[in-house]
């Protein structure tokens, strides 16, 4: 195999290496559910704080709390302010740092033959690594049986924070993501 026909090989590899690694940085969802709890039953919800709980900025927190209150609305859900409502919400928010290391190699030649014989790299080559500190958001929602006291569905949504400048760009992000944190909701149980 000619160089020239190796390089575009290894340009396809390293994009599609690229476009796999920058896709596990996409939200991740998951969810679970009380088995045997007839979610249809559920008609009203009412917004709770847990103590010592860290939320937002008021404005983000505004955000959120109607973005989950839309999708509810969706799914047949009226929010209440008063007691006695079905289900009682709550959401948590957490940010974790994580390190993300980068390696770049340069150098070196190739001669000769093809894929898998008589070629060989050679010559000088050089690494150079990097390091970031990457912040990971996670968001917990709750949704509790207030006559029953018990936990009935949880659902959590994370993702690598790069917030945009864009006021209007992350009210759409918060949207998106709770539209998908909530796709789930009311979960279907298998038999």
């Amino acid at each position: 195999m000619k160089i020239t026909s190796f390089i575009p090989r290894l340009a396809l590899l390293m994009a599609v290496l690229a476009s796999a690694a920058t896709a596990g940085f996409g939200q991740k969802v998951s969810y679970n559910f009380l088995p045997g709890t007839n979610f249809a039953n559920y008609k009203t919800y009412r917004w709770v704080r847990v103590d010592k709980a860290e939320y937002p900025n008021e404005i983000v927190d505004t955000q959120i709390t109607r973005s989950i209150d839309a999708q509810l609305g969706l799914k047949g859900l009226s929010r209440i302010e008063t007691d006695g409502a079905d289900l009682l919400i709550t959401y948590q928010t957490a940010v974790n740092q994580e390190k993300e290391w980068n390696s770049y190699s340069y150098g070196g030649s190739y001669w000769g033959g093809g894929w898998g014989w008589g070629g060989w790299w050679g010559g000088p080559t050089s690494t150079t690594s990097t390091t970031r500190t990457i912040h990971v958001g996670t968001l917990r929602l709750d949704f509790y049986d207030r006559e029953q006291k018990k936990l009935v569905w949880r659902g959590e949504a994370t993702k690598t924070l790069d917030p945009p400048k864009d006021p209007n760009k992350l009210r759409k992000k918060i949207d998106n993501a709770m539209k998908k944190l909530l796709k789930n909701y009311p979960p279907k149980e298998k038999n």
